[in-house]
């Protein structure tokens, strides 16, 4: 299965926005589009694994400790923690080509850290 995206509330939408302009293709939902604005992680952690989606976030200080917690008893497609200091274009760059080139089986219950 392809890889899909869900964008946590404090991602830079810039990223969505140059991904889904690059590949449009890329299934890479906005947290307003999923209803994901104003509440806590482990919701957006639940929200997310229901629809098979994983999280791109900026994240560092709590969303790596909810997944923790979130992991010890769920399944999470998994978490990319974005730098804040990233240049949007190489994030954009690291998510096109994890989509084109990995499935989202590769990524069940892990944390990695963005750009590649």
């Amino acid at each position: 299965m392809k890889v899909r995206y869900q964008a946590d509330a404090d991602l830079n939408e810039d990223i969505v926005n140059g991904v889904r302009r690059r590949v449009p293709e890329i299934d890479f939902k906005t947290a307003s589009e999923a209803g994901l604005s104003g509440i806590d992680d482990p919701s957006v952690l639940a929200a997310a694994a229901i629809e098979n989606r994983i999280i791109v976030t900026h994240d560092r200080r709590t969303m790596p400790r909810h997944f923790a917690d979130f992991v010890s008893q769920n399944i999470c497609p998994g978490v990319f923690v974005v730098s804040q200091h990233a240049p949007v274009s190489q994030v954009i760059d690291d998510l096109i080509l994890i989509w084109h080139v990995t499935e989202a089986v590769e990524y069940v219950n892990s944390i990695r850290s963005l750009p590649l």
